[in-house]
């Protein structure tokens, strides 16, 4: 009758962490939703708010040192 119990607290940590995964997708697919990561053209224009030209150059070097320092 004990092993009843392991089984019972085993399916329920199985359950718990599955219904955690799922939610922290759910969470992170609608946070980058609201908030995607920075393209070529939000960076184009950031650029010119803050009185700069941006040349295709400028803007692949910026691009590639975010993606550098992100880790991908």
């Amino acid at each position: 009758m004990v092993w009843w119990g392991y089984l019972l607290i085993v399916v329920a940590l199985l359950g718990g962490v599955a219904l955690g995964f799922f939610i922290a997708r759910r969470y992170m697919m609608s946070y980058l939703k609201k908030n995607p990561p920075i393209n070529e053209q939000m960076l184009r224009m950031m650029m010119m708010q803050m009185g700069q030209k941006p040349s295709q150059k400028k803007i692949n070097q910026m691009m590639a040192a975010m993606n550098k320092q992100q880790g991908k």
